[in-house]
C-alpha cells in the first residue's frame, strides 16, 4: 500500500529501497495527512445543507447566556433619599407586632341565680341542696376576693356594688348617645360588639329612674390562666332598677318599649378587670340571663308596603 501511495506522488517503486529510513517515515506521515484532508473535503461536498436553499435551513436556538449586570444602587435606599430630600419622613416599620390581651372571651364560672331569689326551707331536700351549693360558691368567692386584693388593695365588696351600678348607668347613657370613645372605657372588647350590634340607623332613648334594691355582689372569680401575667378578676353584681327604654327605627317609628311607661329590670351583670395592668379598671363584660327569666318582647319590625301598580299613562 505504501508503494501505491508513492506512485501517486510520482515516485518510482524501484527507488523506494534507496530512500533513507527517516525519509520513508516522513513520506508515510505526508500520505496520511493528504488522505485526511481528502476525507474532510468529500464530507463537506456531500453536506445536504450546502445544496439546499437558504429558506429551508432552520437555525437551531441554543441556550441563552444573558448576563444581567448588578445594580449600582439600592432602589429602596434611593427612594428614601429622595423622600428625605423632599422633606417627607418615612415611618419605621415594626418587624414584630405585640398582642395585648385586655379581656377574656367569656365568663369563667357563670353564676346560676335561684328562681326569683327565693329561699327554700332547709327541711326540704331541694332547700338543703340549695344551701350547700351556696356555701360552696361563697367559699370560692372569698378565695377570689383575697387574690383580687393582692393586686387591688382598695377592692371592697360593700362599696363595689354602688360603683358597678354607676358604670352600668354611664355605659347605657353613652350607648344611647353613640359615644363610642367613652363607651370603650366602660365596656370590654368582648361586650362592645354585643351592645352595638344592630343599632345602625336606630334611635335609642334610655334613662335611669331609681334603684329598687341596693346592688350587691353575688359572685367573685379570679382563676389563674396560662401564666401569672394573665390574671383577671370577674365580679357578678345583682342590679334591680327601674328604667325607661324606647327604640325607634330610621323612620321614627317605635320598635320596642315606650318613653311613657317605666319598666322594672333585674340584671345579673359581670364586671371584669385585668388586675396586673397598670391602667386596668373595672368594666362591663357580660350579662347572665337566668333560664327562668321571662322572654323579652319582640321588636316591632317596620316594612315597606308596596303601592298600587301604575300604568305608563298614569306615571
Amino acid at each position: 500500500m505504501f508503494r501505491d501511495r508513492l506512485r501517486l506522488f510520482g515516485i518510482p517503486s524501484h527507488s523506494i529501497s534507496l530512500l533513507h529510513p527517516v525519509v520513508q517515515s516522513g513520506a508515510r506521515n505526508m500520505a496520511a495527512f493528504v488522505r485526511l484532508n481528502i476525507a474532510k473535503g468529500v464530507t463537506c461536498l456531500l453536506n445536504v445543507a450546502r445544496f439546499a436553499p437558504s429558506c429551508l435551513v432552520i437555525p437551531v436556538r441554543t441556550k441563552k447566556r444573558l448576563k444581567v449586570p448588578p445594580r449600582s444602587y439600592d432602589p429602596l435606599e434611593r427612594q428614601q433619599k429622595q423622600l428625605k430630600a423632599a422633606g417627607l419622613m418615612i415611618p419605621e416599620e415594626k418587624l414584630s407586632q405585640y398582642i395585648t390581651i385586655t379581656c377574656t372571651r367569656g365568663i369563667f364560672d357563670p353564676y346560676i341565680p335561684a328562681e326569683g331569689d327565693a329561699r327554700m326551707s332547709m327541711l326540704s331536700k331541694e332547700g338543703l341542696l340549695q344551701r350547700t351549693e351556696k356555701l360552696r360558691q361563697t367559699a370560692k368567692s372569698y378565695t377570689a376576693i383575697r387574690k383580687i386584693r393582692e393586686s387591688d388593695p382598695d377592692f371592697r365588696i360593700k362599696t363595689f356594688g354602688e360603683k358597678a351600678q354607676e358604670i352600668f348607668i354611664e355605659a347605657h347613657n353613652n350607648l344611647a348617645n353613640f359615644n363610642e370613645e367613652k363607651l370603650h372605657t366602660l365596656v370590654t372588647e368582648h361586650c362592645y360588639p354585643e351592645m352595638v350590634q344592630g343599632n345602625e340607623c336606630k334611635t335609642i332613648r334610655w334613662s335611669f329612674l331609681e334603684s329598687l334594691e341596693p346592688p350587691r355582689v353575688v359572685h367573685v372569680r379570679c382563676p389563674t390562666l396560662l401564666n401569672e401575667d394573665l390574671l383577671y378578676g370577674q365580679v357578678t353584681v345583682r342590679i334591680h332598677i327601674r328604667q325607661i327604654l324606647a327604640i325607634y327605627d330610621q323612620f321614627g317609628r317605635l320598635m320596642y318599649g315606650s318613653e311613657q311607661t317605666p319598666k322594672d329590670v333585674l340584671e345579673y351583670v359581670v364586671f371584669e378587670r385585668h388586675l396586673l395592668h397598670r391602667t386596668g379598671q373595672w368594666r362591663l363584660h357580660d350579662k347572665i340571663v337566668p333560664s327562668w327569666a321571662p322572654p323579652k318582647d319582640p321588636l316591632i319590625k317596620t316594612v315597606m308596603i308596596p303601592g298600587p301598580t301604575l300604568t305608563p299613562s298614569e306615571a
